[in-house]
């Protein structure tokens, strides 16, 4: 057991560590928000990417499914991720008008971002309570379970390496 926990947490490292570019990326998209110079929504987009592609395959390190359930449950995951996605483009338009407006945020825009992550959050985890069963429907209740857990794991990374690029909102007075 202990061996699989180390793979795990060495999985989750490397997740961790590929995240870093996308650390680099915000932070230059805020300090260059304006410059031509500054990190392109393309190169965001294949971050992104490369992210969701890394996600797979750690998901498919770390759940042990037979040959039967990884079957049907791929497309299902598929489905989901690609519902994610969309969930995740409300949270990057968010990054982005944050970033693009740093320094100069009015009160109503700064509530206005709180409101739009806010709801970012309540859209993801009204996505995994949806599909639960659907997952459950291709998984047993405890692999089920894994995956929603390594999900929301690799979800939390993601979310404090965007968090700690990101400078806190300032009072403007």
């Amino acid at each position: 057991m202990k061996c699989k926990t180390n793979k795990t947490m060495l999985a989750f490292v490397l997740a961790a560590a590929s995240l870093l570019a996308v650390n680099s990326a915000m932070a230059q998209t805020a300090a260059a928000s304006q410059d031509s110079a500054a990190v392109s929504d393309q190169d965001i987009q294949l971050l992104r990417q490369d992210l969701r592609s890394q996600k797979k395959q750690l998901i498919a390190a770390n759940l042990k499914l037979t040959d039967a359930e990884a079957t049907k449950f791929w497309p299902v995951y598929d489905q989901y991720a690609a519902e994610l996605t969309t969930v995740n483009n409300q949270k990057y338009a968010v990054v982005k008008d944050y970033t693009n407006n740093y320094g100069s945020l009015t009160d109503a825009q700064a509530l206005s971002l709180l409101n739009r992550s806010l709801a970012v959050d309540d859209a993801v985890a009204k996505l995994r309570t949806r599909y639960v069963p659907i997952v459950n429907k291709v998984l047993p209740g405890a692999k089920t379970a894994t995956f929603f857990q390594i999900d929301r794991r690799l979800t939390m990374l993601i979310d404090i390496q965007l968090a700690s690029a990101l400078p806190l909102i300032q009072d403007q007075k």
